[in-house]
């Protein structure tokens, strides 16, 4: 298998400006501004931030998610970052479609079948945690 560069995923060359033990990040969402060149806006977005094994520790959201939702922090662990991926789901999915072949290569399913699996999985936990 030859190793490209996956263009959603970031892999950090300087510590982290996180609040996680983060290693690097996975772009989930932000907004597409020239579908056919996919150049990007970050006024919202959200980043899945994994350790050095691979293993999730939190999302960060833009600003103006974070003041949308009335969340206290950018940073998000447990309930409110499933609360939060879920409230995006179909807009995440979305945007994960542009990068479908990287995306496929990293979580071993294709965006459509990975968020369908992961929304049903999600809820389960939020309802199992209140």
């Amino acid at each position: 298998m030859s190793q490209t560069k996956l263009q959603i995923v970031r892999k950090y060359t300087r510590e982290s400006k996180s609040p996680f033990q983060d290693a690097s990040t996975s772009l989930w969402l932000a907004n597409v501004t020239n579908e056919d060149r996919l150049e990007l806006d970050f006024s919202q977005y959200i980043y899945v931030h994994r350790d050095d094994i691979g293993k999730v520790v939190g999302v960060s959201v833009s600003k103006s998610i974070a003041r949308e939702h009335s969340l206290e922090s950018q940073y998000l662990e447990g309930s409110g970052m499933y609360s939060i991926l879920i409230f995006y789901i179909d807009q995440i999915k979305d945007f994960c479609e542009h990068w479908a072949d990287e995306f496929e290569q990293y979580f071993l399913l294709p965006p459509d079948l990975f968020f369908e699996l992961a929304q049903w999985h999600w809820n389960t936990i939020i309802e199992n945690d209140g």
